[in-house]
């Protein structure tokens, strides 16, 4: 029926979305007549169905039943205990816990920076345990962004060099894209100078562009705003989460703070390896 509308759950949210209609569309006393001759029929349900197929977007990472185990003087120790994850393409996801939960490490191997043990890690269609070291290492400069607490930008390179930095080193550097990114980011004036005369919450902003510069599929980030005060941690995560809602990169944030997490789709919160809980926001 024109004008109805129908409640969505996207992306951690609900959403109100107006049913399609066509005028071409047969009366809906001629539908009913005709069902019956066409029950059995797929083509036919698929063309009368439009209204009630919703979009469901494709997942960009799965973590399934993993397992992380190190050696220590004490023995063994059981960093992960079977965890399995997913995250849409565009979601957002915080992941929070104690120290010594295992974030740190889910997020290294999320990164390719270390193998499980047991279980296996997708992202974007890809299995990270079946790639060697060198298809790894090319598929982690193109499909995966990494922002950190410490900003580590490069301090004998001004920040426009900054930015593009990574999207170069991957072969994917567009300018059109890096206009865009350094207006939305605010860094317009800022492209001159060096690392060493910005204050955090700018070089901050350069980190986050140059993780995107490539346009990652997955954007991994390690307590962004850990080293920021409350006012600029808000402006920073504010600007990330509006540039993420220009392209399809999904974000994982490793963060402590419930304010921080508040503002993404999802959060999980690991206990002792073992993810314990799960909520929308």
């Amino acid at each position: 029926v024109r004008g109805q509308v129908r409640t969505l759950k996207y992306r951690g949210q609900a959403k109100r979305r107006p049913v399609r209609s066509y005028d071409s569309a047969p009366p809906a006393p001629a539908l009913c007549e005709e069902r019956s001759s066409f029950a059995n029929d797929a083509d036919a349900l698929r063309r009368y169905s439009f209204n009630s197929v919703r979009t469901i977007e494709p997942l960009m990472l799965q973590v399934r039943n993993v397992f992380k185990r190190y050696t220590t003087a004490q023995g063994p120790l059981n960093v992960l205990r079977g965890v399995d994850l997913h995250l849409t393409q565009g979601e957002s996801l915080a992941l929070m816990g104690e120290s010594g939960s295992g974030k740190s490490t889910l997020l290294h191997l999320v990164a390719g920076l270390d193998q499980v043990d047991d279980g296996s890690i997708e992202i974007a269609g890809q299995r990270l345990d079946l790639m060697n070291e060198s298809q790894l290492a090319n598929w982690r400069r193109t499909e995966i962004g990494l922002v950190f607490q410490q900003f580590n930008l490069i301090g004998s390179l001004k920040i426009a060099d900054n930015l593009a930095f990574q999207a170069r080193l991957a072969g994917r550097f567009d300018a059109l894209w890096q206009t865009h990114l350094i207006e939305r980011l605010g860094l317009g004036t800022l492209l001159d100078r060096y690392p060493e005369q910005l204050s955090g919450g700018q070089q901050q902003r350069v980190a986050i562009g140059r993780a995107l510069a490539s346009r990652p599929s997955l954007l991994l980030a390690d307590e962004p705003t850990g080293n920021l005060d409350e006012t600029t941690s808000d402006e920073v995560l504010q600007l990330l989460l509006d540039v993420l809602a220009d392209s399809p990169t999904s974000l994982l944030m490793v963060t402590h703070s419930p304010r921080v997490a508040d503002r993404l789709a999802r959060r999980v919160v690991l206990h002792l390896g073992r993810l314990a809980v799960e909520g929308e926001r």
